[in-house]
């Protein structure tokens, strides 16, 4: 590529070390000096996974939320660890950045495309979500409500036949991620049981995965995006587009970034660097590492 040089090196080089103003800053200059888009030159002379990374990146953490999303839901079937990972545990700002850019790209609206992948329960959970009337972050943790709510659960899960999977689904979708936190630090004290042994136990499938993602987010984040790499490594095959997707979405934040890292070697004795270098080979191996600093 003309200004880059033809190496891929180069191309990972350059982008990688970028954040999102810079890469906004270049992708400008770029089109002033050429003539032309950075991310269709991307898409012509790159391939495969290397090219999923760099799009990952010259896209930007909002506009390839976006892109996520929607390839999650294009065709048949349904992604629904591209719903968790870009729509749980995000602030109210971003799920309505989230969803103005949706309609704006791609001329959709994301209630009614979760309406039409998702059903029942699920559906409805989701759209507590997408409503985006979490706490905000700057809201206090009132031991009252903590109390009230580790109650609700209790009541609605481990304290009855049955589970009431909407009340749960209502508290973690609304409260912010420390009132989580005290929620979460609350039940185990007082039932001597995890919060997350309970969702482990209560639900099953997505919104399992769900629940435990929003949980998560209020107990320690790290730990959470350190367990998601791990699953998108584990087992027989890497599932490399969820692999790429945690990655770059993890290295916008480089004080989160070492967070995660450290998080996963505490969590599965080996860097992170060595896992991606075990499961990814080539240039995707490259660009990964780049991505996480390596």
């Amino acid at each position: 590529m003309k200004g880059f040089g033809t190496d891929e090196k180069t191309l990972i080089h350059v982008l990688v070390s970028k954040d999102a103003l810079q890469v906004d800053v270049l992708r400008a200059a770029y089109k002033k000096e050429h003539g032309r888009d950075l991310i269709a030159d991307i898409a012509s002379e790159c391939g495969g996974n290397l090219e999923e990374v760099l799009l990952a990146i010259v896209r930007g953490p909002l506009a390839q939320d976006c892109h996520v999303l929607r390839t999650g839901m294009a065709g048949p079937g349904t992604d629904e660890e591209a719903l968790n990972d870009v729509l749980l545990g995000r602030s109210n700002a971003d799920i309505a950045a989230i969803k103005n850019l949706y309609t704006k790209t791609y001329r959709r609206n994301l209630e009614a495309d979760l309406k039409s992948e998702l059903s029942m329960k699920t559906e409805r959970h989701f759209l507590m979500v997408v409503a985006g009337t979490r706490a905000e972050s700057s809201a206090p943790v009132v031991p009252q409500q903590v109390e009230q709510d580790v109650l609700e659960i209790y009541k609605a899960t481990e304290g009855k036949t049955g589970t009431d999977e909407l009340l749960v689904c209502q508290i973690l979708s609304s409260r912010n991620d420390a009132q989580i936190g005290a929620i979460a630090g609350l039940y185990e004290q007082k039932y001597r049981r995890s919060l997350e042994a309970v969702i482990k136990s209560e639900f099953s499938g997505h919104m399992s995965r769900a629940l435990l993602h929003q949980l998560r987010s209020g107990t320690d984040r790290a730990l959470r995006d350190a367990l998601l790499l791990e699953d998108s490594m584990a087992g027989i095959g890497t599932k490399d587009r969820l692999l790429l997707n945690r990655a770059v979405r993890a290295h916008w934040d480089k004080g989160h970034l070492q967070r995660v890292k450290a998080a996963y070697r505490a969590r599965f004795h080996k860097d992170l660097g060595a896992a991606i270098r075990s499961e990814t080979s080539g240039d995707f191996e490259k660009a990964l590492l780049g991505v996480i600093g390596e």
